[in-house]
């Protein structure tokens, strides 16, 4: 059986924090799904168009990388996918407590495991929203983007 995870979130941008979380995860799955979360009621900086543009140009030579976007819930779209993981980075404590719940919740509800990659320690205090605010404030963020 294909092991098969779906790396979900907004990816507004994708940072290099997210490209450490999948280049790690490459050995323990057959085929990850960075899978692009919509959200209505977000505004986002960049399109889905571009984000999954961007994704796929970034992963264009890495066979196992797929992507995807999704407006359900993230359990019904990993169902939908067949994959049997929810790939999920954490930077702190807090995003450990958040991702806990919502891990059980989701194991209890259809049996889909999470599987929690710890960040690097130099990526941990990059984060999508602390890069918009710097680039609506024009700065340079080429350093935080794969």
């Amino acid at each position: 059986m294909s092991r098969i995870a779906i790396f979900p979130g907004s990816f507004d941008p994708f940072t290099i924090g997210h490209a450490s979380v999948v280049r790690r995860a490459l050995p323990l799955f057959d085929t990850i799904i960075i899978s692009i979360g919509v959200n209505n009621s977000k505004r986002p900086l960049f399109s889905l168009e571009q984000r999954i543009e961007t994704l796929q140009r970034l992963y264009k030579d890495e066979p196992s990388v797929e992507v995807a976007s999704y407006d359900t819930l993230t359990t019904d779209f990993a169902k939908k996918m067949n994959a049997q993981f929810i790939l999920r980075g954490l930077r702190s404590v807090r995003d450990f407590e958040y991702e806990r719940d919502i891990a059980e919740m989701n194991s209890q509800l259809t049996g889909i495991e999470t599987v929690l990659l710890f960040t690097e320690h130099q990526y941990a205090c990059i984060s999508s929203s602390a890069i918009r605010e710097l680039i609506a404030y024009g700065k340079d963020v080429s350093q935080y983007l794969p």
